[in-house]
């Protein structure tokens, strides 16, 4: 189980390697969410996104005879582009299984990486049992999306970092919004702020639709998606909250949040006509929550994590035509 010292453990090792991430605001999204807003863009992480942490811990963690065998994970594309990297810089072979129906940019970075691209049909077949299968076969380490130890744990140091700034800022309290797929992040990130900053709470934002964690901790359990895709929101649609995740989210997050895909796409192009920062539809379901679920909120302040930018030009320039 992941613990506030794998993270600080995690935060070691990724010194020098990742970006410490600022915190952003702007008058006018102040004015929209009714609160002070602080944005902190992991989308200006390296590959795009807060996953780049995660993959790194876990790799540079690994004995080096089993770390020179390679490694092999599964994505949609942000896990993906942070393990090829971290793989790279590294010295050793990567292989990621990727949906097919994945954006094409975050395909091309992924390759572009140096990793081997293996495509399946997220609708007919498991990733989980494809990369089971090319891991025994070539012996290659799994590095899980965010059901791993390592992996929570290098997320993790993003919720340090907020722990810190908020020190700076003299903020003692407030929601922080996370965008939740599997929990990683968000449970990272919780287990930080209880060692860190207690009066910050740590809660999860998802689509509407796809939004497990939010019902599974209305229910006390682990809850289940209907469907896996069919939302713009890619980087975040996992079936259900990690076996490892899901203890840490009910211990200590407050509430989920949902949006829809149109409050999304506002969020993006508000994020880039007030923050001059890119977002992706999955990364920008915190600030989505922020600005249109602010009466679920409390507090004068809120400090939101944009947790990716990976995002096709086609997509971003028709989310511009969204401001509100």
């Amino acid at each position: 189980m992941s613990s506030l010292e794998m993270i600080e453990a995690a935060a070691g090792r990724l010194k020098g390697h990742a970006r410490r991430t600022p915190l952003l605001d702007s008058p006018f999204l102040d004015e929209l969410a009714g609160r002070r807003v602080l944005v902190k863009p992991e989308c200006l992480q390296h590959t795009g996104s807060f996953k780049f942490r995660g993959a790194w811990s876990a790799i540079s963690a690994l004995d080096p005879d089993t770390r020179k065998r390679g490694v092999i994970a599964y994505s949609s594309g942000n896990h993906a582009q942070g393990v090829a990297l971290a793989a790279s810089k590294h010295g050793i072979a990567s292989v990621i299984v990727m949906p097919s129906d994945a954006p094409q940019l975050k395909i091309d970075n992924t390759r572009a990486l140096g990793a081997e691209v293996v495509l399946y049909d997220r609708a007919t077949e498991s990733r989980e049992e494809i990369g089971a299968a090319l891991a025994a076969e070539r012996g290659l380490t799994l590095i899980k999306p965010y059901d791993e130890p390592l992996v929570i744990a290098g997320q993790g140091t993003v919720g340090l970092e907020i722990a810190e700034q908020a020190k700076e800022l003299g903020i003692e309290k407030a929601d922080v919004l996370v965008p939740c797929g599997g929990g990683g992040l968000t449970s990272g990130i919780a287990l930080a702020l209880e060692g860190h900053a207690p009066g910050l709470r740590a809660r999860p934002c998802e689509p509407e639709g796809f939004d497990d964690t939010k019902r599974s901790l209305l229910s006390g359990r682990i809850v289940s998606n209907t469907e896996t895709s069919g939302n713009i929101c890619d980087a975040i649609l996992t079936p259900q909250p990690g076996e490892i995740t899901f203890p840490i989210l009910k211990r200590l997050c407050g509430p989920g949040l949902s949006v829809s895909e149109g409050e999304a796409l506002q969020a993006m192009a508000l994020a880039f006509l007030r923050l001059k920062i890119v977002i992706e539809p999955g990364g920008a379901v915190a600030l989505a929550s922020a600005l249109f679920r602010r009466d679920e909120i409390e507090g004068d302040t809120v400090i939101v994590v944009a947790s990716g930018g990976n995002v096709d030009p086609e997509l971003f320039a028709g989310a511009l035509k969204h401001i509100p």
